[in-house]
């Protein structure tokens, strides 16, 4: 595990951006943590969060030239990741859109940079996929194309089927889903702290129900 993702752990249960107890899923499964990038919810907090977001491409190694965040939680994750980017040097466009279209003004319902080349789009979790989806409809729509999506947290867990959201994702539409972190490193991370040995325990039962064993 690179450092920033066990960095990246620490400081969102810190935030209590992931909080353990017991949560239902939008699936009506009863999870033992919740994690919420709503919860990053000041300007200290967001730019933490965006440097791991950069850290995260930047390892990737994907190749793309500008970013995209899908309303409305991509929206401040887009435009702060890009800010990162510019400060380490990678200056790049960057665009989002909005739910309803506009009919006055400069009309549309894209704001920002013009949607060209390869465009990352960044979000802060994938469920049922309906964000990236429309996301890709909206990239394709005008004329450039989706190289990659990046998410905060890959909770590696079976949708209705026995692949995860990410990995029915990355099938469907051939294109690489990156994560800031993932399970493995959340469960890493409880290994660590033997005060977490109660939410360990009640993880890694979860995991065993519903989990799935990579995302590659």
């Amino acid at each position: 595990m690179t450092d920033f993702r066990q960095e990246f752990i620490r400081f969102a249960i810190a935030q209590q951006a992931v909080r353990f107890g017991q949560f239902k899923t939008k699936a009506g499964r009863l999870s033992p943590y919740f994690f919420n990038s709503g919860l990053f919810s000041d300007g200290g907090s967001l730019y933490q969060l965006a440097q791991f977001y950069a850290k995260a491409i930047l390892a990737s190694g994907i190749g793309f030239d500008m970013l995209f965040g899908p309303a409305y939680k991509g929206i401040p994750l887009v435009s702060a990741t890009a800010v990162t980017l510019a400060q380490s040097g990678r200056n790049l466009p960057f665009a989002f859109n909005r739910k309803e279209a506009k009919d006055h003004g400069e009309g549309g319902n894209i704001i920002g940079a013009v949607l060209t080349g390869r465009v990352l789009i960044i979000d802060d979790a994938i469920s049922a996929g309906t964000a990236v989806r429309e996301s890709l409809d909206i990239i394709r729509a005008a004329g450039a194309t989706p190289c990659g999506v990046v998410v905060a947290l890959d909770r590696m867990e079976r949708g209705t089927g026995k692949l995860s959201a990410m990995q029915e994702v990355q099938e469907i539409y051939k294109i690489p889903v990156i994560s800031v972190a993932t399970l493995d490193d959340l469960v890493s991370y409880l290994k660590t702290d033997p005060a977490r040995a109660t939410d360990l325990d009640a993880v890694g039962r979860y995991r065993d129900q519903y989990g799935v064993t990579t995302n590659g």
